[in-house]
């Protein structure tokens, strides 16, 4: 198989998740970064393609010029994809002029900025007949396509009850207001969107509690809040959820927790079993069958690949060597790049190519954002998800 050619939309000097994305697609030996156009500020985007060892040529001030001079070049030249990593205001603009363009997109998340953008980018994916990849990446560890599968395999019997945290404490003081650059734009309404810490992290816990379960919220009932005097969007949100199966469920994000870190961690029950899996501890998987003892599934084991081959092709080295964060990127990244190849090769790419977030779950994650913040303000108990 070739090497895909890569662009990229953001990533400039000093972003975090830019260079996840770039260490992470490149992991695999499957994609090459050749082109981009890195931060709002041209010189900086040189800088950081000077930095990246990149020809000169095709480091663009703007996404406008590295679209037409990329279209320009011979179609064994030109990216064959696009990463979008800029701050969620810049995600469907740039993501839409690529794709009517004709090319390929994996786009950082929240997909966009409102539910009504997320709905026109699904018409639009539609339409181009490219891949469109959304990059949630807890998706991609191992024991997450596990758990998703010994749900759909009927091992927990009726999913009852989902509890999902996501407590983080960077926020717990008013960074943004010394120039901490993460913090000034996950705090910046005009460039984060119409919520904070929910849309920040809470759609990872929405987005892992309907990839586990196969299920759908339906309604929210939602409690967000802005703790740090003057900060414009919530930076704690707590949730009360409905799924479309009559199980209920428990959503906590918080980013003023002090002293947790990254610590994504879900619980789901059923009427024969239970799953509990922490991100910060993600090489195990505690399943935990009634009236039985607790079993711990480890990554890496030949019987995580016979219960779920997903598991077993994310899983790149044997059980007690540790695999996690830039390994569940890159996974994500395989499989889109594997769609990628076998649509041009004329072949419908199989379940596990195909195994990837796309427009869907960005369009549930948005509507996911404003359901709880349309909860949050009204005095109903419960706020119902739109039609989506």
């Amino acid at each position: 198989m070739r090497k895909l050619r890569m662009g990229m939309v953001g990533g400039g000097p000093g972003a975090f998740i830019g260079e996840v994305h770039r260490k992470a697609s490149r992991l695999d030996g499957r994609i090459e970064l050749v082109a981009g156009a890195f931060d709002i500020d041209p010189e900086k985007s040189r800088q950081m393609g000077k930095e990246l060892g990149l020809n000169p040529s095709r480091i663009y001030n703007d996404f406008k010029e590295m679209i037409a001079k990329e279209s320009a070049l011979p179609a064994d030249q030109r990216v064959d994809f696009v990463s979008v990593t800029t701050p969620n205001n810049w995600h469907f603009p740039i993501s839409k002029a690529f794709l009517e363009a004709g090319f390929n997109v994996m786009c950082e998340k929240p997909m966009t900025m409102s539910l009504a953008e997320a709905l026109e980018l699904k018409a639009i994916v539609k339409k181009s007949g490219k891949t469109f990849g959304l990059m949630h990446n807890y998706t991609g560890y191992p024991l997450v396509k596990l758990a998703r599968d010994m749900v759909k395999q009927g091992d927990l019997g009726e999913i009852r009850k989902v509890v999902v945290c996501y407590p983080q404490g960077w926020l717990a003081r008013p960074i943004e207001k010394q120039g901490q650059k993460q913090a000034s734009w996950r705090t910046d309404p005009k460039q984060s969107g119409a919520a904070g810490a929910i849309g920040d992290i809470g759609t990872h816990s929405e987005n892992l509690a309907e990839f586990i379960t196969g299920l759908k919220i339906t309604e929210i009932c939602a409690d967000l809040t802005a703790f740090i005097e003057g900060r414009p969007l919530d930076d704690d949100g707590n949730c009360l959820l409905k799924f479309n199966n009559g199980a209920k469920g428990v959503l906590h994000c918080s980013q003023i927790s002090i002293n947790e870190e990254n610590g994504l961690s879900i619980w789901v029950y059923g009427s024969e079993a239970g799953l509990e899996w922490h991100q910060e501890h993600p090489n195990q998987l505690l399943f935990k069958p009634l009236d039985a003892p607790v079993q711990i599934w480890s990554r890496g084991n030949g019987y995580v690949a016979q219960k779920s081959p997903a598991a077993a092709r994310c899983s790149r080295l044997p059980s007690g060597h540790p695999e996690a964060f830039l390994e569940a990127f890159a996974n994500n990244y395989v499989n889109f790049a594997d769609t990628i190849l076998a649509k041009e090769q004329g072949v419908t790419p199989n379940e596990l190519f195909n195994d990837f977030p796309q427009v869907e779950e960005g369009i549930r994650g948005m509507a996911f954002i404003e359901t709880a913040v349309k909860s949050a303000k009204s005095t109903e108990k419960w706020t119902a998800y739109p039609e989506v």
